[in-house]
């Protein structure tokens, strides 16, 4: 399988934002859910403990990482269902993440963004959201699960040409 890379990168006053689309039929509260219950992220991502909420910290641990790293992951928004925002520090630098979601006619729209301050990283994250989105959505859908090894390295030109697009 060789699944076609979809993030695009915007320059912003701080650095860049990954931004990644997936779209599905299915209800808005059905994917927050997917997105945001610990049951249902340990599928895609890992699970997570502690108490959830706006301003508040949770532990989670990536499962689909070698040694399965745990972190703490400071929920700074979460407006449900619309509305997502974390920040993780780990060995491999900060994360500043977002998700919007929004529905029109049954289909749920995720609008999924990464704030980079160091724009080249996309490199490296752009195939490795694209490969947990891809994930994301197969929990959503009952679809099967995507191999990284059809995402990194194929999709890292694509994000070459996005770094050197957005100059």
């Amino acid at each position: 399988m060789s699944p076609t890379p979809t993030g695009r990168l915007t320059r912003t006053a701080a650095g860049a934002d990954l931004v990644l689309v997936r779209t599905f039929r299915a209800p808005r509260a059905d994917v927050w859910a997917a997105l945001t219950e610990s049951e249902r992220t340990a599928r895609w991502i890992g699970p997570w403990t502690g108490e959830p909420g706006a301003g508040r910290t949770v532990r989670l641990t990536m499962t689909a990482e070698d040694e399965e790293p745990t972190g703490d992951l400071d929920i700074v928004a979460c407006e449900a269902p619309s509305h997502l925002r974390v920040r993780m520090v780990d060995e491999y630098g900060a994360w500043d993440l977002e998700a919007h979601l929004s529905e029109a006619d049954g289909v749920t729209t995720l609008e999924f963004v990464q704030h980079l301050t160091e724009p080249g990283e996309a490199t490296d994250t752009g195939p490795g959201w694209e490969y947990y989105l891809d994930r994301f959505a197969s929990v959503v859908t009952g679809g099967a699960e995507p191999d990284f090894a059809d995402y990194h390295p194929s999709m890292v030109a694509h994000y070459r040409q996005q770094l050197d697009a957005s100059a």
